[in-house]
């Protein structure tokens, strides 16, 4: 199966601040801001929306194509996405820009202040579909250039070619109209609670609206789990259990991708929804989106002392 993943390749500047943001932001002084965090640790690590969900998917034994614009600083992240099985053939350099940076602060609350530059990620929207070897047979649309966005929903409609919808971050910069327009046709799409309320805001479209688009709908809801709507029917998928969160940063990547590799696996959909809960647990585990050491092996063994699949799993194996 051809699988392509688009979305951004970054590099995240992750700090950590030892208080709490809530306590430094007065309402009452909104209009003019003006802050600043003394943080106590900075790493850097590779990061990126799509460059996430590739590599945790290639953890899982699903060797997805890279789609993605970088920079003339990409040469160790490439390096490492081969390594951990994720092809980067299909991801195009620029060597006039530098690729995308993600500089993120997050206090002792795990709450996170962030800002984006694009970088590379701004050539995406010159990037088509149409160029790809192959033809795919799902495509994931993840945050990218909005543009580029909105370009490959066109091609997938376009070649009747089956995709996933994962706005998330980019919501914000996105109109009504075009939250609309990028979703129809969609397979499925992903979200978490606070991002499905931004698109009812904007887009003027409830959760049944939602539903009634897409055949597979799933609703991300933190800590206390998520759910997953399909052909009317809902299925309740809790939080796999840890002691241990570290860092929240790529959490909600790691879930998409254990997520699809059940559904592309095709495995039951509760049983696709948990590998997806594994994953985001082994994400907020450690410091960085890829950083979670683990293979598939470690993956079922850790999976099975909490959920019975019925050897369903092993079909990661094969």
């Amino acid at each position: 199966m051809e699988i392509v993943v688009t979305g951004s390749l970054a590099y995240d500047y992750l700090m950590r601040f030892p208080g709490s943001f809530r306590e430094n932001i007065k309402p009452e002084a909104m209009q003019q801001i003006s802050l600043s965090f003394l943080v106590e640790e900075m790493t850097k690590h590779w990061g990126g929306v799509g460059g996430n969900i590739a590599f945790t998917m290639a953890k899982l034994g699903v060797k997805p194509h890279l789609m993605a614009t970088v920079g003339r600083d990409f040469g160790e992240y490439r390096t490492w996405l081969e390594q951990a099985g994720v092809n980067t053939d299909t991801v195009r350099q620029h060597d006039d820009l530098f690729t995308a940076s993600f500089f993120c602060n997050t206090d002792n609350e795990n709450n996170q202040l962030a800002s984006y530059y694009s970088g590379a990620m701004s050539r995406a929207k010159e990037y088509s579909l149409a160029e790809l070897s192959f033809t795919p047979d799902i495509v994931l649309i993840s945050p990218n250039d909005p543009q580029a966005m909105s370009n490959y929903t066109n091609e997938c409609r376009a070649n009747g070619w089956r995709f996933m919808y994962d706005p998330s971050q980019q919501i914000s910069w996105m109109d009504g109209d075009t939250i609309r327009h990028d979703m129809q046709g969609a397979y499925g799409m992903i979200v978490n609670q606070y991002e499905c309320m931004l698109i009812g805001e904007k887009a003027s479209i409830t959760v049944d609206d939602l539903k009634s688009n897409v055949e597979l709908l799933v609703i991300t809801h933190g800590k206390e789990g998520s759910e997953i709507f399909h052909h009317g029917e809902r299925l309740w998928v809790p939080v796999f259990p840890t002691d241990n969160i570290v860092d929240p940063t790529g959490a909600g990547d790691a879930y998409r991708a254990g997520f699809l590799a059940g559904v592309l696996h095709d495995l039951p959909l509760d049983i696709a929804g948990k590998m997806g809960s594994l994953s985001a647990v082994y994400a907020l585990e450690n410091i960085g989106p890829q950083n979670p050491d683990f293979d598939v092996h470690s993956f079922i063994t850790r999976f099975r002392t909490e959920y019975d699949d019925g050897g369903q799993l092993d079909v990661l194996l094969a």
